[in-house]
């Protein structure tokens, strides 16, 4: 077999590996903080429309975070993790 074949085998056995649980010599992992999204509305006294309104998400997309159907990508959580550090300052920097 080849160079890449060799690499190729070698990378899903890692990914096998991870997957399972175990800890991958070399591999690097990085974590995402995930925001506890109902937490940080909550924490700001709103209903799921009025956050939604109020930050310009779309309350379907709201909805599908707080009941676990769907996760936040990185900069949806990033987006949620600045709300939640500066609630006031982001509300007037996307007030229309």
């Amino acid at each position: 077999m080849g160079k890449f074949a060799n690499e190729l085998i070698a990378s899903l056995k890692q990914a096998a590996a991870h997957a399972q649980g175990r800890r991958v010599p070399g591999m690097r992992v990085t974590a995402v903080e995930m925001p506890d999204v109902k937490a940080i509305r909550r924490s700001l006294r709103m209903s799921q429309q009025r956050f939604a309104s109020t930050y310009r998400i779309p309350l379907p997309t709201l909805k599908n975070w707080e009941q676990g159907r769907r996760y936040p990508d990185a900069p949806a959580a990033a987006y949620l993790l600045a709300i939640k550090r500066k609630p006031r300052e982001i509300m007037e920097a996307v007030a229309g």
